[in-house]
């Protein structure tokens, strides 16, 4: 299934809208049922108004009513791989917990990590 993610990331990447950055990521997201949700980047001329390619998966799969994941794939075309920023890694945290994060990029490069090795230390609900 890391095969079909990965390739998901990779072509949604392509529908990324990075007029500014040029920097085009894509994301797979895979639920606990095995479906698959994409996202990618969606640039603003303010740059604020930006959303992450991890984050449009994520809420994507919110509002298709998927709750439990199991990974993530973020696809990026950069020799080296593109881990999620971190309002990324709080949104990840928050909706998915401490999951396998898998990077990639165009020509077969692949790292995997846990979330909890990118975000050691994560702000939550335990906290309020």
């Amino acid at each position: 299934m890391i095969d079909a993610l990965i390739a998901a990331a990779l072509a949604v990447r392509e529908n990324a809208f990075a007029p500014f950055s040029k920097f085009k990521v894509g994301a797979a997201l895979e639920d606990a049922d095995g479906g698959i949700h994409t996202g990618c980047n969606v640039e603003n001329a303010t740059y604020g108004l930006t959303v992450c390619a991890e984050r449009v998966a994520v809420f994507k799969a919110i509002s298709e009513s998927a709750r439990q994941f199991k990974r993530i794939a973020v696809a990026a075309d950069t020799e080296l791989l593109t881990p999620p920023c971190g309002a990324c890694r709080q949104i990840l945290w928050e909706f998915c917990g401490d999951i396998e994060i898998v990077l990639a990029n165009p020509r077969g490069k692949i790292e995997t990590w846990r979330l909890k090795e990118l975000f050691p230390r994560p702000f939550d609900a335990s906290y309020l």
